[in-house]
């Protein structure tokens, strides 16, 4: 939970976006373990109704995976309000081409499959302090 500017404790909200159940499953479990409340798409489509749809605001942040059928990762991320929601990348491919894109989709970080609890919370922790 975070304070607000009105000094209201308010929950942080984390989208996680992945066609693979078991991701999802362990991002949320870490995630909630650490006090955030977590929604789930499994892919792109859904992921962008949900975005402006979450207790009547968007999330403070999306974990978002770059390889799902559909629309991937990358044209999600072009179309979330940056100003708004930080956004974490999440991708087995390890490559430069695959980095700069989501870099320049305006992706906040990059985790490479497979990543550890630690550095998921890292990531989403600095982007979306308490």
């Amino acid at each position: 939970m975070s304070e607000n500017d009105g000094g209201e404790v308010r929950t942080r909200i984390v989208l996680v976006v992945d066609d693979d159940d078991a991701i999802r499953k362990v991002v949320r479990t870490v995630l909630e373990a650490d006090g955030f409340e977590v929604v789930e798409a499994a892919d792109g489509p859904a992921a962008l109704l949900l975005l402006n749809a979450i207790l009547g605001r968007g999330p403070d942040a999306v974990v978002l995976d770059i390889m799902m059928p559909g629309i991937d990762g990358i044209e999600v991320c072009e179309k979330i309000d940056h100003e708004k929601v930080k956004v974490i990348m999440l991708s087995a491919r390890d490559d430069a081409e695959t980095k700069q894109a989501a870099a320049a989709a305006g992706a906040d970080a990059y985790l490479t499959k497979p990543f550890s609890a630690i550095e998921l919370l890292d990531a989403v922790e600095k982007l979306v302090p308490a």
